[in-house]
């Protein structure tokens, strides 16, 4: 995957400046550089701003979970009390994540999230295996499935009060996946301005239950949290899959280190973006949770499917057609945030020689990376019709602590191989320390309480290492591979209209 192709060819027109022009509108000046026709560069501009990566973070990290299905915690925490700390402890972990990543993305400016920081602590070897694990099964999974939520809930209103068809959705699914990949390929500034905006309409759903919900408290509304701590009702043994439910629902904090080289200032900006949506996170969850205490007892939020739907039918009346559209502009916000950042780790990955060149590609005019946005696509479509998507999660989803305890243990490695590499952001020791013990401490349990679905997952990222000693690590393969991966390069980019990123 490491073989080269070369730029489209130019029709040799010369203009009055030097400058060479091409047929599809890119200008070569004398020195070579390549330019779209508004005399700019052609690569990945600077375009994120501070509110930019907020709305990146926040709008990747809260998706459908924290309307629909917060009962997972309580079930396994045993009472309303433990369940709230719970949300509050998982918020705080998570913030102590993202510091870590925050120092990462300041010390090692390159996009790519996970899989470059793994490439600079631990090699090449072991971060193939994790990208080979996220391009085969656990992202398009992951987005099918967001997607599936985004189909069911913005044909709700539309069904009601009937249950909407699987083929229904399915269809508005493929509409769903395909809006996004278009709107990421067409315009870096477009997608952000979107995220924005979905990310302030995630906020105004979550305000229209805290508020309430507030207002039911300060009237006197009490009687849920009576004996909130009742010893009775606590599952020790449980605590663990609630904290393992918690970060779930946390998890999306480390999005922003994905497009790090086009963060404007990524020394102020990373770190503060980090923690002013983590901490807007963490409280947003803690309160729409209280306010949902203030109408449901435990009993009724443990028998809902979707929670802030009830919450809305006993609070709200009609309006409460309303929360499935808030729901859907929700998973949209994460679907769009998430591709935006996976498709700059394809990139990262191709560049490095690790997937095939035309991912790391730049479209001639919307200077969009076109080929790693799309990689997702097929495989997304076809889990979504054919796999059994929430299994496959299941498989999955220990290996995103396993990888992200192994990134943050990356940091602790590189503070004592490289203690000078220059670290403008630096957290104390102890916050790695605990959070890879947490970690650590899940994918234990995971292995524990499930270990055919685990060892399932496991054994399919391990299928990464012959992949990876197939594609990269033998130098003497056939020459019909080198032809046929060469052309593979060729044709899609003359199709795509993609060229080398200038540097």
């Amino acid at each position: 995957m490491t073989n080269r192709t070369t730029s489209p060819q130019k029709d040799g027109r010369v203009g009055l400046n030097g400058h060479t022009f091409s047929q599809n509108g890119t200008v070569s000046d004398s020195g070579g550089k390549l330019q779209d026709g508004d005399n700019r560069k052609v690569g990945l501009g600077k375009k994120v701003t501070l509110l930019r990566g907020i709305s990146i973070i926040i709008g990747s990290v809260i998706g459908a979970g924290i309307f629909i299905s917060p009962k997972g915690i309580l079930k396994n925490s045993g009472s309303v009390g433990m369940s709230l700390i719970v949300w509050l402890a998982c918020g705080i972990l998570s913030l102590f994540g993202a510091l870590c990543y925050a120092e990462l993305g300041t010390c090692i400016k390159k996009s790519g999230g996970h899989y470059t920081y793994i490439m600079e602590a631990f090699g090449p070897q072991m971060a193939f295996i994790r990208l080979w694990a996220d391009l085969v099964a656990i992202r398009p999974a992951a987005l099918a499935v967001i997607s599936l939520a985004f189909g069911q809930h913005i044909l709700e209103p539309l069904f009601m009060p009937c249950g909407v068809p699987l083929i229904a959705v399915k269809l508005a699914t493929v509409i769903g996946i395909t809006s996004v990949m278009y709107l990421n390929s067409m315009s870096v500034t477009w997608t952000a301005k979107i995220q924005i905006f979905l990310t302030i309409t995630k906020l105004l759903a979550i305000i229209i239950i805290i508020v309430p919900g507030m207002y039911q408290l300060f009237k006197g509304e009490t009687g849920n949290f009576e004996d909130a701590f009742n010893m009775n009702t606590m599952q020790l043994s449980g605590m663990p899959l609630a904290f393992y439910s918690g970060m779930y629902a946390y998890a999306g904090w480390f999005y922003l280190n994905f497009v790090t080289e086009e963060v404007e200032n990524p020394e102020r900006t990373v770190p503060l973006a980090i923690c002013i949506s983590m901490v807007i996170v963490t409280c947003c969850y803690v309160l729409i949770n209280v306010a949902y205490y203030t109408v449901m007892s435990a009993e009724e939020l443990l028998a809902s499917e979707a929670v802030a739907v009830t919450f809305a039918e006993k609070l709200m009346g009609n309006f409460s057609v309303a929360v499935p559209v808030f729901v859907a502009l929700s998973c949209y916000g994460s679907m769009n945030g998430g591709l935006f950042a996976l498709s700059r780790m394809f990139y990262v990955a191709s560049r490095e020689g690790q997937l095939p060149e035309v991912l790391s590609m730049i479209h001639v005019r919307r200077h969009t990376p076109l080929a790693a946005v799309f990689i997702l696509y097929p495989m997304t479509i076809f889990q979504l019709f054919v796999g059994d998507i929430y299994s496959l999660l299941n498989f999955m989803s220990f290996l995103r602590w396993l990888f992200i305890g192994v990134v943050v243990m990356g940091l602790i490695y590189l503070r004592y191989t490289k203690p000078d590499l220059p670290r403008p952001f630096k957290v104390p020791l102890f916050i790695p320390v605990v959070f890879c013990f947490t970690c650590f401490s899940m994918v234990f349990l995971s292995l524990y309480s499930d270990p055919i679905n685990t060892g399932i997952g496991f054994a399919i990222s391990l299928t990464g290492i012959p992949a990876y000693y197939i594609f990269l690590y033998f130098n003497h393969r056939p020459k019909w591979f080198h032809r046929a991966l060469d052309s593979f390069n060729r044709t899609l980019q003359i199709i795509l209209e993609v060229v080398p990123a200038e540097q």
